[in-house]
């Protein structure tokens, strides 16, 4: 293997030794097999090129203080990929299939797992595809379920450091009733654009609103937000969001340290009384915001010392990846040992 500086990976494709794949044809998925190519054969007509018929998950595997390789939550991504799965019409991957698949991508790819201390981790791309034939809008009969690995640094460049974000007014991610709360595909191509601009801009993300009356905080394109006001940890509750994991455990956290955890719509205007505000993710873990800007309205919303992270954040954020490594108590159960 070459050598690796895993201090200075970015967050992106690395090639590693094989991928875990199984099939779904008539009514049943197949065994899990091993595979070494990186590409995809498929029909031309397959569903997932023409209706969207795709879902994905991201799940880190860690190699903690004491040697241990640890998978952070996976009973929840394989949940989550179900929910999608019945979101868009798909066959869903039966949960222990799913677990099973990852915890195989991860042994035969122990040997990329970066060492404990480099701030590196595998990520873990699960994915799910139509790949049977329709010309008609109908859901496929086959489908194919792929898990690849890569290590990777973190999702922005600054690491755990403030970040400025930009709202955006002219572009939606996911109406309310649509695809919003799946984890698919066509949420992300429909923040491309502005999530684009805002990086040419100077931003590290865009923030979008509600569809629906652009007044409420939803979310940045690859995370969700939240907020700390006084004793409060507040995250947007909306119909189009996804349903993030590691948003899920940050609440769980908040509560355990005596924050009082609020789940509603967050007017825009509300920004100006948060002491904090952060972007979480599986991705992105937590990213500390320290200044929001309103593209169209040229209002600017600062959050605590200028490029020092919250405390809050810091303590949340210190906490879960410290049970990611085997660093802190894992209390909750959330971690699977790869074995």
């Amino acid at each position: 293997m070459e050598n690796i500086n895993w201090k200075e990976l970015p967050f992106g494709y690395f090639k590693t030794d094989c991928n875990v794949r199984t099939y779904y044809k008539n009514g049943a998925w197949s065994n899990l097999e091993v595979c070494t190519e990186e590409t995809i054969t498929m029909h031309m007509a397959a569903t997932c090129l023409h209706y969207g018929q795709q879902a994905f998950e991201g799940l880190k595997a860690f190699r903690g203080v004491d040697g241990k390789i640890r998978l952070f939550r996976l009973e929840e991504n394989a949940k989550r990929m179900a929910y999608s799965a019945h979101g868009v019409m798909m066959a869903p991957v039966p949960e222990e299939l799913f677990m099973e698949a990852c915890k195989k991508a991860v042994k035969l790819n122990e040997k990329f797992v970066p060492p404990h201390g480099t701030g590196a981790s595998l990520y873990l791309r699960p994915l799910l595809i139509g790949t049977g034939e329709q010309v008609g809008v109908r859901p496929a009969m086959e489908y194919t379920f792929i898990v690849f690995t890569c290590p990777v640094g973190p999702y922005f460049k600054t690491g755990f450091k403030p970040v400025k974000m930009q709202i955006v007014r002219d572009f939606d991610r996911a109406a309310p009733l649509g695809t919003g709360t799946y984890k698919v595909g066509g949420n992300y191509a429909a923040s491309l654009q502005a999530g684009v601009r805002a990086q040419t801009e100077g931003f590290a993300s865009a923030l979008f609103l509600d569809a629906k009356e652009k007044r409420y905080i939803d979310e940045a394109g690859p995370a969700n937000f939240f907020a700390i006001k006084g004793n409060e940890y507040i995250t947007p509750r909306s119909k189009s969001i996804l349903r993030s994991i590691t948003n899920m455990s940050l609440r769980e956290l908040a509560a355990d340290m005596g924050l009082t955890v609020v789940e509603r719509s967050v007017a825009v205007e509300e920004l100006a009384d948060f002491e904090e505000a952060g972007a979480c993710g599986t991705a992105a873990v937590i990213t500390p915001i320290g200044e929001i800007v309103d593209r169209e309205q040229k209002t600017v919303y600062k959050f605590g010392e200028e490029g020092v992270a919250g405390k809050v954040s810091t303590a949340l954020y210190n906490r879960l990846i410290g049970i990611q490594q085997g660093e802190v108590e894992d209390k909750f159960n959330w971690n699977t040992i790869v074995e």
